[in-house]
């Protein structure tokens, strides 16, 4: 970790929280409630989380797994993630999730009619915003939380 703690201090409730409070805070908010009031499925949402946090390289990231109901995605998902254009385990919206992910973090500038075209004959237009959100949302924290050090000692607020 590149900040100095002060002794005692939880990392992430001492940067998040303390260090920058008018800032930290409502992105704390905004992190959570992508996992709160998500209306994607399970399947195509970690596709998305999961690709950004193998792109990010974000520790925490990279072990979580959302849970919904009791239910999380099957132990050899993360593997089909990285495999996102040739696995048999994704129907199309998981694939779809993957490669925006990917795109959106690596080739933003080169999303043609041709991708849209596929997303949105998967994805209605407010999928495809909450997706947008949701990946820029892990996009810019699981990068933070790395850059600074905190993703070996990340949890999600309320986890």
């Amino acid at each position: 970790m590149i900040i100095d703690l002060p002794e005692g201090k939880d990392p992430i409730g001492y940067v998040w929280g303390e260090m920058v409070p008018g800032i930290g805070i409502a992105a704390s908010a905004f992190s959570l409630s992508v996992y709160e009031h998500s209306t994607l499925g399970l399947r195509e949402f970690e596709a998305a989380r999961l690709r950004i946090a193998q792109i990010n390289g974000c520790v925490f990231c990279l072990d979580w797994r959302t849970e919904r109901d009791g239910v999380k995605v099957e132990a050899e998902f993360a593997d089909a993630v990285t495999e996102w254009k040739t696995t048999e385990l994704f129907d199309d919206r998981t694939r779809l999730a993957a490669e925006y992910a990917e795109r959106y973090a690596t080739d933003h500038h080169n999303l043609d009619d041709e991708f849209w075209a596929r997303m949105f004959a998967h994805y209605t237009q407010a999928e495809v915003v909450e997706l947008s959100m949701s990946i820029g949302s892990w996009l810019a924290f699981g990068r933070l939380n790395h850059v600074l050090g905190l993703d070996t000692v990340c949890v999600l607020p309320g986890h």
